[in-house]
């Protein structure tokens, strides 16, 4: 990902937060030189200093048949915004967009067997509706063996990590505060969020508890 020294993320704790908050990426894989793409829910996962990525895919899709040796590629981009020129000084200028991205390599290991699957499928279900795990536990031994027959769970180790922020830091703090103005006051959650993230610019270590948009 092209990535200016001014729109860097480098932190990692942000990095992660934002793929927690916003964890339904896409995951890009090839074979034979043409590329598939695949819209999944992540969980995210810590381990030591490495980031682990924990999801599953139907089994009827073949997808999950070539993602093993090689690296593979997950997206994480939500919250983007169309910057006008009225929020300019100068006329002479032309829009732009304003957005946070996050790009995360690495090598997948499918899961075998029963345990593992589902093991997968309950974090999941952890992550994104807790309450349902009373339900789900009670659901007899046989259904649950249905239901992982019917997925491939898989954990992508990632390798490598391009993080990118592009939120007018070029533009001039009046500039700025306007952009932040128009876009807080916006009825369209992209462009909410991306007047948050503007101004947490200059908030350190700043953690969004893993909530979702």
């Amino acid at each position: 990902m092209y990535i200016p020294s001014t729109n860097q993320m480098n932190d990692r704790n942000e990095i992660v937060d934002f793929m927690r908050r916003f964890s339904f990426a896409t995951l890009i894989s090839t074979k034979e030189g043409t590329p598939t793409a695949t819209h999944l829910p992540f969980v995210i996962e810590l381990r030591n200093d490495t980031i682990v990525l924990l999801s599953h895919l139907a089994r009827a899709n073949a997808h999950w048949r070539y993602l093993e040796n090689q690296t593979v590629l997950a997206i994480f981009s939500e919250p983007h915004a169309y910057i006008s020129t009225k929020n300019y000084d100068k006329e002479l200028n032309v829009p732009t967009w304003n957005y946070v991205a996050v790009h995360a390599y690495g090598k997948v290991e499918l899961m075998e067997g029963y345990e593992q699957t589902l093991g997968i499928l309950e974090k999941t279900i952890e992550n994104y509706e807790s309450e349902y795990c009373g339900l789900w536990n009670g659901f007899p031994e046989a259904y649950k063996v249905k239901m992982t027959k019917g997925i491939v769970a898989f954990e992508m180790t990632i390798t490598d990590i391009q993080a990118k922020k592009k939120l007018s830091q070029n533009r001039t703090d009046s500039e700025k505060q306007k952009i932040i103005e128009s876009l807080a006051q916006s009825q369209d959650t992209n462009e909410k969020s991306i007047a948050d993230y503007m101004m947490d610019l200059s908030k350190p270590n700043v953690s969004y508890d893993n909530g979702r948009s």
